[in-house]
């Protein structure tokens, strides 16, 4: 069976130009990978998380080593890969039940590494609704005991999946659920009700924090705590997020009553009022780095909070709302609304989501070289190929990663960022 699986990986890296190399590490990989778990002697997170951490060097996969990078891929696309053990929503439940071994075992820091972080803290809201794993190890990655992180659920969510979250949110002080859930819809205004539930409570929380970021499970950091406090310093109060103006063939997203039914928006084909604003509406999308000022005022001004009302019958009113808000002259961090002021998902920092429209060959002009995954609605799934040229973009965030696709992409990411803070204590 693994001669005639090696004789047809042999022919198809052939195809592919690629050599022998690749091929005695498919043999290595393959009877590695059929070793199968004792659940009870590896009910264990990090044993299930890292068992193949021996396999990969992630220092060669992020200097861009193609062999690496090819080995990889022939692990990943085997049978005995795919049919690996799985994290799954209860195993938190469980695990969480003893907090000082969970986050001891997880390696999760319980002290600010240094006057600057501590002097700095930032607050996230996340909105979640299913793969407690990814979640978890998103949380781990950006986690700080003076941050504090709002995590919104969404109410449809399974038992399974909400009771995990409540196990890993139980460890923690400075974090939290959101005290109002939504049951979000794509496209409708639920997604930005989530985020202002969770604005509403961090603004109760504390009053220290100083720059809000909101994330969905499907995103990682690919810079440290103390590089995000630094590029969020050097704003010096001004928001950042995408902003551009709309293009005509968006409009009808605002200029039309939408309601959700049967769990989708729908078009009722019903002319909407103009906007109670006067600025123009602008385009973004839906995920933003906005100052404690910003947050506190749409709490408070009148004509927002009816520009809020106004949208909320919209399509996908959280790809212009906050696009929109940051033009808006007054708002604390915001940017005049004239078109030099244009921000693209390029150079917003929050976070890089890359489109299949815009894959090529960087050297020639493209804004980013081709997707080493699959492409899920036109967004790359990221692979370890890719891995190079994110950790030389300014974003903070990227998104999106899958562990049930490329587990070994978190991985590196991981340790990049944890060899990085081991360099910044030591």
């Amino acid at each position: 069976m693994l001669l005639r699986r090696l004789r047809y990986y042999q022919c198809q890296l052939r195809h592919m130009k690629i050599f022998l190399l690749p091929i005695l590490t498919l043999a290595l990989l393959s009877v590695t990978v059929k070793q199968k778990y004792n659940p009870e002697q590896s009910n264990s997170l990090e044993l299930i998380e890292n068992y193949y951490e021996h396999l990969v060097n992630c220092s060669k996969i992020i200097d861009g080593d193609q062999d690496e990078i090819d080995k990889v891929k022939i692990l990943t696309i085997s049978k005995e890969f795919k049919q690996r053990l799985r994290v799954k929503d209860s195993n938190y439940t469980e695990w969480t039940k003893d907090c000082q071994t969970y986050t001891k075992v997880r390696k999760y820091i319980t002290k600010p590494l240094s006057k600057q972080e501590e002097e700095f803290p930032i607050a996230y809201s996340i909105v979640v609704h299913y793969r407690a794993d990814m979640f978890e190890r998103l949380l781990r990655a950006i986690y700080q005991p003076q941050n504090y992180y709002c995590i919104h659920v969404d109410k449809k969510s399974s038992e399974s999946f909400s009771a995990a979250i409540k196990g890993i949110v139980s460890c923690f002080d400075n974090v939290f659920i959101a005290s109002k859930l939504e049951d979000v819809v794509y496209a409708s205004w639920s997604r930005v009700q989530a985020d202002l539930n969770c604005m509403a409570d961090l603004l109760k929380m504390n009053a220290s924090w100083k720059y809000l970021i909101n994330l969905c499970g499907m995103d990682f950091p690919i810079k440290t705590n103390l590089e995000i406090v630094e590029i969020l310093k050097s704003l010096k109060g001004r928001n950042n997020l995408e902003t551009e103006k709309m293009q005509p063939h968006k409009e009808k997203r605002w200029k039309f009553h939408h309601e959700v039914v049967n769990g989708r928006i729908k078009d009722m084909g019903i002319a909407k009022q103009p906007p109670p604003v006067k600025t123009h509406i602008f385009s973004g999308n839906a995920y933003f780095i906005v100052s404690r000022g910003f947050v506190e005022y749409i709490f408070k001004d009148k004509k927002i909070l009816s520009f809020f009302e106004w949208a909320k019958d919209t399509f996908s009113p959280d790809e212009f709302v906050w696009a929109t808000l940051q033009r808006i002259p007054g708002v604390p961090g915001s940017v005049p609304p004239h078109s030099k002021y244009d921000v693209s998902d390029m150079n917003s920092l929050a976070r890089f989501v890359q489109w299949v429209y815009f894959e090529g060959d960087v050297s020639n002009g493209a804004p980013y070289p081709p997707c080493n995954g699959p492409h899920v609605r036109s967004v790359c799934i990221f692979g370890v190929g890719n891995l190079k040229w994110l950790l030389q973009t300014a974003h903070l965030f990227v998104n999106k990663l899958d562990t049930d696709i490329d587990p070994f992409v978190v991985q590196c990411l991981e340790r990049h960022l944890r060899n990085k803070i081991l360099k910044q204590i030591f």
